[in-house]
């Protein structure tokens, strides 16, 4: 293996444990905070972090490592179905994670700052439902990511 795929390749598996690893702990930290909603804004800005400071950095570096991967290989994602397929679905994700997924964190983040006014019987239907999204759009990553990885490892003939 030429020395400089082998860089590649280990910086892009590295790359993708470090970004894509906390995602499956983020439904932990919000069944934490559910379950003690004065923690709530501190487990939601952690999560925010994380994504901030890891998650999109590092699932940015996975494009561009992968693309060098492809450059150095030869490898042609139009006629290896199974990459073309796993390019598709990051972009989705990639795409999903920046305009949708990340919005979600931050609105997350505002509504859980302040505490509810007095009187007030739970949290605020704005900030369930902002947290329902989130749910949501992690389970759809966390499979996305699933697929990716299915396709990555297993290289199927499509």
């Amino acid at each position: 293996m030429n020395i400089w795929i082998a860089i590649f390749l280990f910086l892009h598996v590295m790359g993708a444990i470090v970004a894509f690893g906390p995602n499956y702990s983020f439904p932990i930290i919000g069944a934490m905070a559910g379950k003690e909603p004065q923690h709530a804004n501190f487990a939601s800005r952690v999560n925010e972090a994380i994504t901030n400071q890891r998650i999109i950095p590092l699932a940015i570096f996975q494009g561009i490592t992968g693309l060098v991967l492809i450059w150095l290989t030869g490898m042609n994602p139009f006629t290896q179905l199974w990459l073309g397929l796993g390019i598709v679905l990051y972009v989705i994700a990639l795409g999903y994670a920046l305009f949708v997924q990340a919005p979600t964190g931050k609105l997350i983040v505002e509504l859980s700052s302040s505490p509810p006014p007095p009187g007030a019987s739970g949290p605020p239907p704005e900030l369930m439902a902002a947290v329902k999204r989130a749910r949501q759009g992690g389970a759809f990553l966390g499979v996305t990511i699933l697929v990716i990885v299915i396709l990555m490892v297993t290289k199927p003939t499509l």
